[in-house]
């Protein structure tokens, strides 16, 4: 498995931060992973998941969203809206890398 780590932009300006793990193989498509509402992208059951996409062949991308982990921003000015454009931002980013096609996971958002 190989990880690059990226910085993308998101809806509010703050530059958000993420890892795209990919396969040995080309991947088949590629899986963007929303972890939960006050989560960050290293919960274990995100890790988890990942590792098990990727060894089925699927590229993942999981990042956390404004304020959050390791993401730069302000959480208490985020709105379920602005985690929408966070996350349309993220597909945006692993689209333009050539990861696709796209599928998205995630929970308790």
């Amino acid at each position: 498995m190989r990880r690059e780590t990226i910085d993308f932009v998101g809806t509010s300006g703050a530059v958000l931060r993420g890892d795209i793990h990919l396969p040995d193989d080309r991947a088949k498509g590629a899986v963007l992973m929303a972890h939960c509402f006050t989560c960050s992208k290293d919960l274990h059951t995100q890790t988890r998941i990942s590792g098990a996409l990727v060894e089925a062949g699927y590229a993942t991308m999981r990042f956390d969203f404004t304020g959050l982990g390791s993401s730069d921003g302000d959480f208490a000015a985020t709105t379920v809206s602005s985690n929408v454009g966070d996350l349309t931002r993220a597909a945006m980013e692993l689209v333009q890398r050539g990861y696709g096609p796209c599928g998205l996971f995630g929970h308790s958002l």
